[in-house]
């Protein structure tokens, strides 16, 4: 006869979100650039981070991926304190200008950057799938050995975010990947985001200053002046605020900011 044990089932915890921040500031000079920011970001989303260009949203994004200077309170990032060692290879950050080698072919750039990803030459087959599999990623077969200075600016782009697909991150941090494309390649890039997020479990945070774009997020950080104005889902802030739009909403927010007397911007 078997015996089972009366006493309370062990579950296993639950993993802690991608991002988690309480009291996050960050100071430059005598300014506060961020100011007492709260708000966690849920795993395998597309949490959307918007406001106005100079509201700290680059700031914000350094801040995550551990290259921001003068930040306190507390931030945490895949269960670690930002800028651990260990989540160099867990976060793909792509910052607003392309960072490609213009005299390398698209191939040739993403190789350079998987060869310090996956040292040795036991990794050569890994480093040859991911290379393949990132340019499909972001529909540039069609150009893999075309010069990355021969490219325009949205394939350049496009180039980026391949190199930070390549080591298949927890966390995706873009810093407004979508600014000055053409409606067709925005359209293309969000559709390829949800393909992330919903076959690969990836977590993207994505910055941009279209409130258009708010509409594609699964949830929302919306920002201005380095305060956080609203942490919630598109519908739960249209049913708070009353508005049909996100964008009618975070002016609703912008407004009530103006008369508690918060009309300072700061630069990102």
């Amino acid at each position: 006869m078997m015996n089972y044990s009366s006493g309370p089932l062990h579950r296993p915890e639950p993993d802690p979100p991608a991002v988690r921040a309480q009291d996050l500031t960050v100071v430059r000079g005598s300014r506060a650039v961020l100011r007492n920011l709260g708000f966690t970001v849920p795993r395998g989303q597309i949490t959307g981070l918007l406001g106005p260009s100079g509201c700290g949203k680059s700031t914000l994004m350094r801040s995550i991926v551990g290259t921001q200077a003068k930040v306190t309170g507390t931030l945490d990032v895949l269960g670690r304190p930002a800028g651990h060692p260990s989540l160099r290879a867990r976060i793909g950050y792509v910052t607003q200008a392309p960072s490609v080698y213009d005299d390398l072919t698209v191939r040739q750039n993403l190789e350079y950057f998987a060869a310090i990803l996956h040292p040795g030459r036991a990794a050569a087959g890994l480093r040859r799938e991911s290379v393949t599999r990132a340019i499909a990623d972001v529909d540039l077969t069609s150009h893999a050995d075309a010069l990355a200075g021969n490219l325009s600016g949205g394939q350049r782009s496009r180039v980026s975010l391949a190199v930070a697909l390549l080591g298949t991150p927890e966390l995706l941090v873009l810093d407004e990947p979508t600014v000055g494309l053409d409606p067709v390649l925005r359209r293309d890039l969000w559709q390829l985001f949800h393909d992330i997020a919903a076959e690969r479990g990836t977590t993207l945070l994505v910055s941009s200053h279209v409130m258009d774009e708010a509409e594609r997020c699964h949830r929302l950080l919306l920002m201005r002046a380095g305060e956080l104005l609203a942490d919630d889902t598109p519908d739960a802030l249209r049913d708070r605020t009353g508005a049909d739009t996100v964008e009618a909403a975070f002016l609703h927010l912008v407004d009530a900011a103006i008369a508690a007397g918060r009309t300072e911007e700061t630069t990102s």
